[in-house]
């Protein structure tokens, strides 16, 4: 897959993902919120995905460093410099997030993991950020 594809899909996924969010926010007091914030929850999850995927080929062709997993390839990116130990820790905590998504009808996790959605917008950006002024080549 070209560069330009892989970081205009991330970005399309956050756009998407920030979309989800906001309709989620505004139905939270309706009816309908259940399933606005478990359409996040997906999108949070399907926005993860590509995101470690750009940061495991960014890596590859910046850096030389070859990851696997999600949590290796963000942790190697931590490693060369590229985030701080705070983001790094909430990184981390997104991953299990994620992994715990699969269990979003238990309506408190569901909640809970909706509720750190805001926080991992910002980071997700920071992220793409990094990955879209690289302009690193295949």
């Amino acid at each position: 897959m070209a560069v330009d594809k892989r970081v205009q899909d991330f970005k399309n996924a956050l756009d998407r993902l920030q979309e989800s969010w906001q309709k989620a926010n505004a139905y939270r007091e309706c009816e309908e919120y259940s399933f606005y914030r478990d359409s996040t929850i997906q999108r949070f999850e399907f926005t993860l995905e590509i995101a470690w995927k750009n940061v495991k080929h960014f890596l590859l062709k910046q850096e030389g460093i070859a990851c696997r997993s999600p949590k290796s390839c963000m942790r190697e990116f931590f490693g060369a410099g590229y985030l701080d130990e705070a983001q790094i820790a909430l990184l981390l905590q997104m991953i299990d997030d994620r992994n715990l998504a699969t269990h979003t009808y238990h309506e408190a996790l569901a909640d809970e993991i909706f509720s750190h959605i805001e926080r991992y917008l910002i980071l997700l950006e920071d992220i793409y950020k990094i990955v879209c002024s690289s302009r690193y080549s295949d």
